[in-house]
């Protein structure tokens, strides 16, 4: 059997029990800045989270929706709209950095660690 035109990795699930995981990874992203998991993960999670970032930079109402729709919290999509994305402006692509840490004791699987590649600084909530 060929392999071309075959996009993605299987990582040995289903395609809803792939969605959710690209998802929670992606949530995770947002909310905490960095995150720790296998470097296949890790590279997908680019796809991924390219993807929602470009899409959340447009900041219209239905680029937010599709944000919404591709993270599991509305919460982190708010985040991602509202405060990662305008700190990303200047950059066309590239906004995540993928590197390899070490090699998983239990299983010997290569672990990455993903994060974004501008520093960003948390926005101060308006109080009113």
């Amino acid at each position: 059997m060929h392999r071309h035109g075959y996009k993605g990795r299987k990582f040995g699930r289903e395609r809803d029990q792939r969605r959710a995981l690209m998802k929670g990874l992606a949530t995770s992203l947002v909310e905490h800045g960095k995150i720790e998991t296998t470097l296949p993960k890790a590279k997908e999670l680019v796809r991924y989270i390219e993807k929602l970032i470009t899409k959340a930079k447009r900041g219209d109402l239905a680029s937010r929706r599709m944000v919404i729709a591709g993270l599991n919290t509305q919460a982190a999509a708010f985040k991602l709209v509202d405060e990662v994305a305008p700190q990303l402006k200047g950059r066309t692509s590239g906004h995540v950095r993928v590197k390899r840490t070490r090699v998983r004791l239990g299983d010997g699987a290569e672990m990455a660690t993903i994060s974004f590649v501008d520093e960003l600084k948390p926005v101060a909530k308006e109080s009113k």
